[in-house]
């Protein structure tokens, strides 16, 4: 089992999206209230006082879309400035990119990964959920934009559904070849989407690469990431090609991080909340920070022994949460 030395921090449940994968169109969402979603000051304390002296040297800022999240860039530079802070990343759709890469660039963040699910407008607009003007132009200005700025790597995600950007993948990959952006491909995973979700509704990962290698070759890379990524590169690309393969390669006994909600719930898996702990109601009741080192160092403890797949999965054995809802 790797060190756990990776969190993952969800900063809003709410989103500008309504991806099928994530929020699927028609869900109700009880949105986190904004005094219940942990504050700036609270979310650097924990990871300043209580995560970092455990041992954590790398931090993912998430969503719903943290772009969303007033006082973003100030987070951003707090957090990045600390000595211990070995890698700070941020996931985004892109969609406000545009104005807020050069300030995040500016506040210490390098590194930056972009759902991109189709270069096809259409198709983009029906898997994001947009009904009216599109938003496809300005969320590739953003990738433009924050390319320009300078983060690297640069990396896109993909999450390949059937029967909607399946047919993508090549054009998809083609990125990787004449830029410096990697592109993950993730099966897509049964999370608040049943309706979307059939006995086998991804497509395996193995599947992809074999398309990708009929048509330009593929061999391994030596450039590896922080994540669960299985990392591949063209010959002679740029870029590289990740495969993330929760559903057809269960990587549970590589997993090096754990999920900090936004309304404050520890929680050790994606989907699995064995163990989890509630830090805000915790904080605000001036729980001494050494008894929460504590508990976080017991719940790591139990980690090893937590599978995605094994989780309680709620009524009628269909896991109701929404990506966003847990910090994706």
């Amino acid at each position: 089992m790797p060190k756990i030395d990776y969190l993952r921090i969800s900063l809003i449940d709410k989103c500008n999206f309504r991806c099928q994968y994530c929020m699927p169109e028609g869900t109700k969402f009880d949105y986190v209230l904004n005094h219940e979603l942990l504050t700036n000051q609270e979310i650097v304390t924990l990871v300043r006082q209580v995560f970092i002296p455990l041992g954590f040297t790398k931090f993912r800022l998430t969503g719903g879309e943290p772009l969303l999240r007033p006082g973003l860039v100030d987070l951003v530079k707090d957090i990045a400035q600390l000595p211990e802070t070995e890698d700070l990343a941020l996931t985004t759709n892109a969609f406000l990119l545009k104005d807020l890469a050069q300030p995040l660039y500016n506040a210490g963040l390098r590194r930056i990964n972009i759902s991109l699910d189709s270069l096809n407008p259409k198709t983009f607009d029906r898997i994001t959920g947009n009904h009216g003007r599109s938003r496809w132009q300005q969320t590739w200005e953003g990738i433009q934009t924050a390319h320009q700025v300078g983060f690297n790597p640069l990396k896109l995600n993909v999450v390949v559904i059937p029967g909607l950007n399946d047919t993508e993948v090549l054009d998809l990959a083609e990125l990787s070849i004449k830029r410096q952006w990697h592109v993950r491909f993730i099966e897509f995973m049964p999370i608040g989407n049943p309706e979307l979700f059939g006995d086998k509704a991804w497509i395996d990962s193995a599947e992809l690469r074999h398309q990708i290698r009929r048509k330009w070759g593929l061999m391994e890379s030596n450039i590896k990431g922080n994540g669960p990524a299985d990392v591949f590169q063209i010959p002679g690309a740029q870029g590289t090609l990740g495969f993330i393969s929760q559903m057809s390669e269960c990587f549970c006994d590589r997993c090096n991080r754990v999920r900090l909600s936004a309304d404050g719930w520890l929680r050790p898996c994606l989907l699995n909340e064995t163990g989890q702990i509630d830090l805000k109601t915790a904080l605000r009741s001036s729980v001494d920070l050494a008894e929460l080192q504590t508990q976080i160092s017991q719940l790591l403890l139990l980690k090893p022994e937590i599978n995605f797949k094994e989780r309680d999965s709620g009524t009628d054995g269909k896991y109701t949460r929404t990506m966003s809802q847990i910090g994706g």
